[in-house]
C-alpha cells in the first residue's frame, strides 16, 4: 500500500450554462479519502523546432473500492488544486487488494 501523502474529495457532476456550454458541478461524491499524489516530470522535444518541452504527469493511488471514474474530477483537500481523472486502473493481484491508480490532469492555473 502507498504511503497517504493528502485526502482528496471526488467532485462528480456537470450542468448547461445560458449559452448552452457545460460546465462542471461542485458536487461532492466524497470526501476524506486518503491518497498518495504525485507530480512527474520529463522532458520532451518538439518534432520539427526541437523546442524543449517539460510534461508534468500526475498520478493518484487511492484505497481500493473507491467509487471514481474517468471525467469525475478530483479536489486535493490540502491545496485545493483541481484535477481531471484521465483514467482509473486496478493492478490485479491475487493475493491482496491494490490501490486505485488514477491519472490526472491538473485544471485551472498553469495547468
Amino acid at each position: 500500500m502507498n504511503l497517504a501523502t493528502t485526502t482528496i474529495s471526488i467532485l462528480r457532476g456537470a450542468d448547461t450554462d445560458a449559452f448552452g456550454d457545460e460546465t462542471d458541478l461542485p458536487t461532492v461524491a466524497a470526501s476524506g479519502i486518503p491518497a498518495s499524489l504525485m507530480e512527474s516530470s520529463r522532458q520532451a522535444q518538439e518534432p520539427v523546432t526541437g523546442t524543449p518541452r517539460i510534461i508534468r504527469t500526475h498520478v493518484c493511488r487511492i484505497p481500493p473500492g473507491t467509487d471514481v471514474t474517468e471525467n469525475d474530477r478530483v479536489r486535493d483537500e490540502q491545496t485545493s488544486e483541481i484535477y481531471i481523472v484521465v483514467s482509473a486502473t486496478r493492478n490485479s493481484n491475487p493475493i491482496m487488494a491494490q490501490p486505485l491508480r488514477l491519472d490526472l490532469k491538473r485544471t485551472g492555473r498553469a495547468a
